[in-house]
């Protein structure tokens, strides 16, 4: 009869399972296993809640402590992440801009005011004798249907991102264009007028032309030769109405006046033609944008040229077009200032056009619509820009100042649109 040899583990206890008292230190008991060889599923859900259990207190403590010591951090010592935007809401859109135009306006009053103007007629001049005055509301009609058509051409040629800065010279050889078919009394009474615009939206398309083959053929920089066409048209200019077209009557350096017939006729008392000329000539762009086919092409050419030549959209093709568009309304202009408001070809009628056009655009972001709403406004800082300069005796380069306060706002704010800035969380944040 063999010997019974007792159980020497010094751990284990009377009573206790052999399996219990056999654990040796330092290891954790396996779940219980029943006679069929199968754990206790009891006592595994045990053991899983209490894991689980623990596990949640630890995040939650070190949840609290990155959150306790971000609290703690200064704002000037925490870290940002910039992330790009997927896609921004209209309305968000809308509301970032307004804060930089508001911006931008608050600094320009400061500007003003530090140089003299009272705030109460800051207010006056800028809101309520501007547009609220019959006089001057008109005023800044008959100044806002030039640049409605500039800034009609502007956005029209960044739509296919050909930055067309050349707007000043096609706006020039526009005018050019008209006042020779006046000088020279090319067709009869009746049709000169259509003749005077046509030759204008010719001269312009033309004169945009060259920028485009350079940039399409030769990949020269369109910003360089629009920018170099601007100076080769002022001088041409200059060396008209200091030449053969000098006035003979006066001397002075500008054209003969237009007849009546070859001047845009008002549509009543203080409305200008042109008003509703550059109205119906913004529905049309409106409809060539957003409606058409080649409004189609040309979005996929914004958004990404590559991509859309490998789809097999006519990207060549576009960007011409395009840009011919964006030139012809530019001589359109000129046309507008000659015909409707100078009555006459001047040395300087195109000055400051060329760069609210740029503006109009760039606030209406290549928006139509937009850019009519945009030029009115733009106009109404023309108008009391010149109230300024009577009253108050401050330079126009005042209110080209306020305009680039204006563009430098916007730009800003088309980070904010474009990018967001995110919190870096973490011990060093």
């Amino acid at each position: 009869m063999p010997e019974l040899v007792p159980d020497m583990n010094p751990l284990a206890l009377p009573g206790a399972p052999p399996s219990a008292a056999a654990t040796p230190p330092g290891t954790v008991p396996s779940p219980d296993v029943g006679p069929s060889g199968v754990a206790d599923a009891g006592a595994t859900g045990g053991a899983d809640e209490g894991a689980n259990g623990v596990a949640s207190a630890v995040t939650n403590e070190a949840t609290s402590g990155v959150a306790r010591t971000a609290r703690r951090v200064p704002l000037a010592s925490r870290r940002f992440t910039v992330e790009i935007r997927q896609q921004l809401a209209w309305h968000w859109q809308a509301l970032i801009l307004a804060i930089a135009i508001l911006a931008g306006m608050a600094i320009s009053a400061a500007i003003l005011i530090a140089a003299g103007i009272a705030p109460k007629d800051l207010l006056n001049e800028f809101v309520m004798q501007t547009f609220f005055d019959k006089q001057n509301f008109e005023a800044v009609l008959f100044q806002a249907a030039p640049m409605i058509m500039i800034g009609l051409g502007a956005s029209i040629a960044f739509r296919a991102r050909f930055w067309n800065l050349g707007l000043e010279g096609q706006m020039i050889f526009g005018a050019i264009a008209a006042t020779a078919i006046s000088l020279y009394e090319i067709g009869p009474e009746t049709t000169r007028l259509p003749l005077m615009f046509a030759a204008a939206a010719s001269a312009g398309l033309l004169w945009a032309l060259g920028p485009a083959l350079l940039k399409l053929r030769l990949s020269v920089n369109e910003i360089i030769s629009t920018l170099m066409l601007n100076y080769l048209a002022s001088n041409f200019l200059l060396h008209l109405v200091y030449g053969a077209w000098k006035d003979t009557k006066d001397n002075f350096p500008h054209s003969p006046q237009f007849r009546a017939f070859e001047r845009l006729p008002d549509v009543f008392a203080g409305l200008s033609s042109a008003i509703p000329l550059a109205l119906f000539v913004a529905l049309l762009a409106w409809w060539f944008v957003d409606i058409s086919r080649a409004g189609l092409y040309l979005r996929f050419v914004n958004a990404n040229p590559r991509m859309a030549d490998a789809v097999g959209v006519p990207v060549r093709k576009m960007t011409l077009t395009a840009v011919l568009v964006s030139g012809a309304l530019a001589g359109v202009a000129g046309f507008v200032v000659a015909a409707g408001q100078e009555g006459r070809l001047t040395q300087s009628f195109y000055t400051g056009y060329g760069f609210s056009g740029i503006l109009i655009a760039f606030l209406a972001r290549n928006n139509p619509l937009a850019a009519s709403v945009v030029a009115i406004l733009i106009a109404g800082l023309f108008v009391t820009g010149r109230s300024l300069q009577v009253f108050y005796q401050i330079p126009f380069s005042m209110v080209q100042l306020i305009q680039a306060i204006i563009v430098i706002c916007v730009a800003c704010s088309d980070f904010f649109i474009r990018h967001r800035l995110r919190p870096v969380v973490g011990r060093g944040a």
